[in-house]
């Protein structure tokens, strides 16, 4: 699974001292992002291509709080695609421990900037194709 590192700052927590739940959406997207980078691509390369990934279900799961200047590795990978689908699953731990302290997935349709369904660019599926294998 690739990891993505993010420092929490002041603004990403609430009045408890803790991240704000929907703080872990913008981490999942900073993964993903970060995951394409280290495959050579850029989101901003997707869009070139006149396509784009909307969120078309997310799903959290919160099991222990990050708070403030923590360092947090959040991981993630592709774990499925179809033909017009790609699906994320993420960790986020905080650097140097094992447990988890939140997962969840989110599901992106491919479509084009005028929002009609488009086939996965190949490298996309190239990506999963490579992590079935064991590939990194």
């Amino acid at each position: 699974m690739f990891e993505a590192r993010q420092r929490v700052i002041y603004g990403d927590t609430d009045q408890m001292g803790v991240v704000y739940y929907a703080n872990y959406l913008r981490y999942f997207e900073h993964a993903r992002n970060e995951l394409f980078r280290a495959h050579g691509s850029t989101y901003r390369a997707f869009e070139g291509l006149g396509l784009m990934l909307p969120v078309v279900e997310a799903v959290v799961n919160y099991r222990a709080p990050a708070r403030y200047d923590d360092m947090l590795l959040i991981g993630a990978e592709i774990s499925a695609a179809s033909r017009v689908r790609l699906t994320f699953v993420y960790q986020v731990r905080r650097e140097g421990e094992a447990a988890v302290l939140c997962a969840g997935h989110t599901v992106h349709a491919c479509v084009t900037t005028a929002g009609k369904p488009a086939r996965l660019p190949e490298y996309v599926v190239q990506l999963v194709s490579s992590r079935a294998k064991g590939e990194p």
